[in-house]
């Protein structure tokens, strides 16, 4: 790593977003001429491109970005910026069928692209089965995007290791939490192992190890990266969680009572439900998992959080969490400019309500 510069640049992130976004729709404008000329349907690029201006926080490719800088990159980016587009897109992927596998209606304040589909074509069934291929095709290309981005030989083969890593680990956290609900519900160890594998190592570590490996990091690097990026990790999952029970559907883009219709054992309802009493148990049983619950019996649910002390609890895990990430990054000194960004993350994704 390079020794700090005290007169570096700032790291624009809203620029480096920019220029991630216009990655990704430069690829895509590519693929809609592809299959205009072939005569094949456009449904499935113009999806894509549909979910992704939809919003998002573009989280694991500025964290891509800033792996790079924060191991020294410098000079041309233009391949980091690539990679950073196809960790999006592999992200589009899993999100199109997580919607699935969770039957949500809506995302990112619109109608999910199982939803889109199905409303188009008239077909529920058709449409699911599209959006499995649409999602099908955002994985494949997310390799093109890393594949073409011009990495040296020797670069894309630990960039792909890492890549591997990242896959499996993100796809067995989504299975974790498919069967998680199928323990008790007062085990918040396993919600937390959901955490560490879907979120945690997914969205935090694994890019920041994408962009420091572009930038020749070496392995110890890579380890003290995961000190920030592990506790940082769960602290926005456990953001997210509560944003699901109690966050405004106008910021969150969804439903406040998907994730409780959903049953999710999520770190919040298992504290709830280890420390409830007998009465506020069965109200927990009866309705967290209903999909008949209504916006009463949600009401209801948030009482039993407050009072158990729960929702309160997970505000300070959030809290210890971050901080722990901020001390790891100010252990290591990392360009001036990196540590400042990757602080600023750290804010982004504890301190929001969507």
């Amino acid at each position: 790593m390079t020794a700090p510069s005290l007169d570096a640049e700032p790291i624009d992130l809203a620029h480096v977003q920019s220029r991630i976004d216009q990655a990704l729709h430069n690829f895509l404008d590519a693929k809609t001429r592809a299959a205009r000329n072939r005569s094949l349907p456009l449904d499935v690029p113009t999806a894509l491109r549909d979910f992704l201006d939809a919003g998002g926080k573009r989280l694991r490719p500025l964290l891509c970005v800033l792996g790079w800088h924060a191991a020294g990159g410098h000079g041309d980016d233009e391949a980091v910026i690539q990679t950073a587009a196809a960790l999006e897109m592999f992200h589009a992927f899993c999100l199109i069928h997580d919607d699935i596998m969770d039957n949500s209606a809506t995302r990112r304040g619109r109608p999910t692209v199982h939803r889109t589909l199905a409303v188009r074509h008239g077909h529920d069934q058709l449409g699911a089965s599209a959006a499995i291929l649409i999602g099908d095709m955002a994985l494949a290309w997310s390799d093109e995007l890393m594949h073409s981005a011009g990495h040296s030989p020797h670069r894309l083969t630990a960039l792909r290791r890492i890549i591997d890593v990242m896959r499996q680990e993100v796809i067995y956290g989504q299975y974790l939490d498919l069967i998680t609900p199928l323990g008790p519900i007062t085990d918040h160890q396993a919600a937390l192992r959901v955490i560490e594998f879907k979120t945690a190592k997914y969205t935090v570590e694994r890019p920041l190890h994408c962009g420091a490996t572009l930038a020749d990091a070496d392995p110890d690097l890579l380890t003290v990266l995961s000190r920030y990026a592990l506790p940082l990790g769960e602290a926005f999952q456990l953001r997210d969680d509560l944003l699901g029970v109690y966050g405004r559907p106008d910021d969150t883009g969804k439903p406040v009572l998907d994730d409780l219709r959903e049953g999710k054992h999520t770190v919040l309802i298992a504290l709830a439900a280890q420390r409830a009493d007998a009465t506020q148990r069965r109200l927990l049983d009866t309705l967290v998992g209903s999909p008949d619950l209504d916006l009463d019996g949600a009401a209801r649910i948030r009482t039993v959080l407050d009072a158990t002390g729960a929702r309160a609890t997970v505000e300070d895990m959030i809290a210890t969490r971050r901080a722990q990430a901020l001390t790891a990054l100010d252990a290591v000194p990392y360009p001036q400019p990196a540590a400042a960004a990757l602080g600023h993350i750290a804010a982004r994704a504890v301190e929001r309500t969507s």
